[in-house]
């Protein structure tokens, strides 16, 4: 038996693996649920949007290890285009527009970003992008990245996703997961550390279904349902919508720079040009696959960090097997219905604490950096201005125009565009030396 057959019948790879899975799962699952509502689509409808996530979400990360930048990171749809996605149906919801055109206009938009995603990609985007996000503009992605993604996760551990008023059994129980995942990756043994994530996760859905309230399976949708294309409808051409797309698309390729750059010293490698290129083109090509079946497109999470640190499983075999399980999740209708029987609570209660880890990255990116009453500008305006954008409620921006609100209504791009256009144009060296 070769080294390879012996690696795959190791327990530690498969429950690695699993916990891989399950992260992939918790990312992954309330996205299509919350894009289908917007759309308007039935159960069976947002059942298939579901597992067809899963499935090539699957697909994404098998081509990020083997022929993209070929490092253990989740290839996930991207929150900024889930932002963007929401906000424009939103959008076309108040302005009148069918979600006919809108979804429509979406999938050719999302089309033509993938299209000039490969083609920058191919021709160096990467190394330009790389001049653009110096060690502070990065810590500033990564502040609002995890202030963004802590809000998130936070409201859902309380039960506001679902209700108006925190729900106190809910809190409890999601409170109690975070002390105690937050307690084996500081205290417990390297092996408890290193399925952390896994545990919380298991010990949580198993007092929720049986001591709060018991999650039923959602309906499964046929095979068929799966590899339907324009799930969001026949392309159209809304000019707004397809030009809020194609940038969109551009703003989100920032995630790979952003995403490669931090986790080089948690793997020991320095990313190169053609990593960039090879990344750029895989996530260019997940962005065409996501128009023609009608997907939020994808992205490097840079939010892997936060779960590589806590779970200091570095391999690429249990990343693999984990990837190669979502697919078959997404493939199998009965799989797919016991899953989503995990209570959301309990995801954003665990995945909270492996978020914790992004800030620290961002405090690691300003090692060496020092400070002054002149120079606090530049990490202070951008962090906080996103910040209060983050923080301002989606329906204040209804009365701009569509492609100003899709920008204004997300602080992480206003902060992190702000935080390239100060680092890149004012001479920080100067000041702080005068």
């Amino acid at each position: 038996m070769n080294s390879n057959a012996r690696s795959l019948l190791q327990v530690q790879h498969w429950l690695a693996g699993s916990q891989w899975l399950l992260f992939m799962f918790a990312n992954t699952v309330v996205i299509p649920v919350s894009v289908g509502a917007a759309l308007q689509m039935g159960p069976l409808q947002i059942a298939a949007f579901t597992q067809r996530s899963f499935l090539y979400t699957g697909v994404a990360c098998i081509l990020q290890l083997f022929w993209g930048h070929k490092l253990p990171i989740l290839e996930g749809q991207s929150g900024v285009w889930w932002g963007v996605v929401l906000s424009v149906l939103l959008g076309a919801k108040a302005a009148g527009i069918s979600l006919v055109i809108a979804g429509g206009s979406l999938e050719t938009g999302i089309v033509l970003s993938g299209v000039l995603i490969m083609l920058l990609g191919a021709f160096g985007l990467g190394s330009i992008l790389r001049k653009w996000f110096t060690p502070v503009a990065t810590s500033v992605f990564l502040m609002l990245l995890a202030t963004e993604l802590i809000t998130i996760f936070f409201r859902g551990m309380v039960g506001l996703g679902d209700h108006s008023t925190i729900e106190v059994k809910v809190a409890l129980l999601s409170v109690g997961l975070v002390v105690l995942v937050v307690w084996l990756n500081v205290k417990g043994q390297q092996m408890l550390r290193n399925f952390a994530i896994l545990i919380g996760i298991a010990l949580g859905w198993a007092v929720y279904q049986w001591g709060i309230t018991p999650v039923h399976p959602a309906p499964t949708a046929s095979l068929w349902m799966l590899f339907r294309p324009l799930a969001f409808g026949p392309f159209q051409f809304d000019v707004g919508i397809v030009l809020t797309a194609v940038i969109t698309g551009l703003i989100n390729s920032t995630n790979t720079v952003a995403t490669l750059e931090s986790v080089e010293p948690l793997f020991g490698v320095y990313a190169t040009d053609e990593m960039y290129r090879r990344s750029l083109l895989v996530t260019g090509f997940n962005t065409v696959m996501s128009g023609v079946f009608g997907l939020v497109p994808y992205a490097p999470y840079t939010s892997s960090i936060g779960f590589l640190r806590s779970t200091q499983i570095y391999g690429r075999l249990p990343f693999a097997l984990g990837a190669v399980m979502f697919m078959l999740l997404g493939l199998i209708s009965p799989l797919s219905s016991f899953f989503s029987t995990l209570p959301v609570s309990v995801g954003d209660a665990v995945l909270l604490v492996a978020y914790l880890q992004l800030f620290g990255s961002a405090l690691q990116k300003l090692e060496g950096l020092t400070f002054t009453p002149r120079t606090i500008y530049r990490i202070a305006l951008p962090a906080l201005l996103g910040i209060a954008l983050l923080a301002t409620p989606s329906t204040a921006f209804l009365s701009l125009p569509n492609a100003l609100r899709t920008f204004l209504g997300n602080g992480l791009l206003v902060g992190v565009a702000i935080s390239i256009g100060l680092e890149n144009l004012v001479k920080w060296d100067l000041i702080a030396s005068s």
